[in-house]
């Protein structure tokens, strides 16, 4: 199947839901702007505060339309609530690759088992569903909260980008790159993935 960036793909499990982003989501992601700061340590633009979310969201939003970033609000079906958002980007269909990031929740869903739920349905869709031969993901080499989730899931580092690019409030970040082959998938990664998954529930 040829990734479409007009047309909404759902992605669902029993325990979460992933939609397209929309404008009016902003609803929903403001008050974790607003209320909780901490969550936006490691971002490399100001997302803090009511509108400072909706400038983000509209950038996305207007990445999307040019075909560049494919957004997703998450829902957690447990809590019945908006959790957060995450998206695909750098989408290469003649490489069959693409990156998988700016993936946040909030605190109240952080280690719930939400972000394994978010990364099976999201990964069997790349690797499944649009047939991509290897999916990136970037972080801040100190955020070693994000980093550790990455490797938990199955990826495989692959080096550090020194001083790549700037990061809130001032200076430059050294960026670690890591990444899941297609190969790799099917042979071990989505299989650690559901035990994992089986394991909390």
């Amino acid at each position: 199947m040829e990734f479409d960036f007009s047309k909404d793909y759902i992605l669902e499990d029993d325990r979460v839901l992933l939609r397209p982003l929309k404008k009016e989501d902003a609803e929903f992601l403001v008050p974790f702007a607003e209320q909780e700061p901490d969550i936006w340590k490691f971002s490399t633009m100001p997302v803090a505060g009511s509108e400072n979310m909706k400038k983000y969201i509209d950038l996305t939003l207007r990445a999307r339309i040019d075909k560049k970033e494919y957004p997703f609000i998450v829902f957690d079906k447990k809590e019945n609530a908006y959790a957060g958002s995450t998206r695909f980007y750098d989408i290469q269909t003649a490489n069959q690759t693409l990156q998988l990031g700016y993936t946040w929740y909030g605190k109240k869903f952080q280690r719930s088992g939400l972000n394994r739920h978010c990364k099976l349905l999201l990964l069997t869709f790349a690797f499944e569903k649009i047939n991509m031969e290897r999916v990136e993901f970037r972080a801040d080499v100190l955020n070693e909260k994000s980093v550790n989730a990455m490797k938990n899931i199955g990826c495989t580092v692959e080096g550090v980008l020194r001083n790549s690019m700037p990061k809130m409030p001032e200076g430059r970040r050294d960026t670690i790159v890591l990444s899941i082959l297609k190969n790799e998938w099917f042979d071990h990664v989505k299989e650690t993935l559901r035990k994992k998954i089986d394991y909390m529930s």
